[in-house]
């Protein structure tokens, strides 16, 4: 199917915090989890985790940034937005609104990692209580240091990605 992209991501080795992100032509600099990358993720280990997943949809701070362009769903984020990651709870690896009782996420964040984030089918069908949630790609920190689990770009990069992008794109994170 000619509208269907692969999004590669690797590291020079299994433990890199940054990596290469791949579509097309495009070689983009991306910041990976904290412990590197694996195939069996677990809640709270900081590695982003290895294999292939749809993107659900974007999610983005209409008073910090533009809407995307993408031809993936797009939904704004609100003040109380929150995502799951209390292990045990009904609605671990979903999206909650806050005040939540369980450990939630804060999506709406001071440091604007979350002003633009990609939802991706990590963990959802079957979801399975402590193997990872709130696995994004979202932007980068300065320096691109590393993320909990996520694959993180430029405000830039992430666009460019974005304008790319349809429901047939797959994120594969590379051993």
């Amino acid at each position: 199917m000619s509208v269907a992209r692969i999004i590669a991501v690797r590291g020079h080795s299994a433990a890199d915090t940054q990596g290469t992100l791949k579509l097309g032509s495009f070689r983009l600099k991306c910041a990976l989890g904290r412990s590197g990358r694996r195939v069996i993720k677990r809640e709270g280990d900081g590695a982003s985790p290895i294999g292939e997943w749809r993107l659900v949809e974007v999610l983005y701070r209409a008073d910090h940034v533009l809407r995307p362009r993408t031809r993936l769903p797009v939904r704004r984020l609100w003040p109380d937005s929150g995502w799951c990651g209390s292990v045990g709870d009904r609605n671990y690896n979903r999206e909650v609104c806050h005040a939540y009782a369980g450990s939630a996420e804060k999506m709406w964040r001071d440091d604007q990692l979350y002003d633009l984030v990609v939802v991706i089918a990590h963990n959802r069908i079957p979801r399975v209580q402590g193997a990872g949630s709130a696995i994004f790609m979202h932007l980068a920190r300065p320096g691109y240091t590393a993320t909990e689990g996520c694959v993180a770009l430029s405000e830039h990069d992430l666009r460019r990605v974005l304008a790319l992008a349809t429901r047939h794109t797959r994120l594969r994170i590379l051993p």
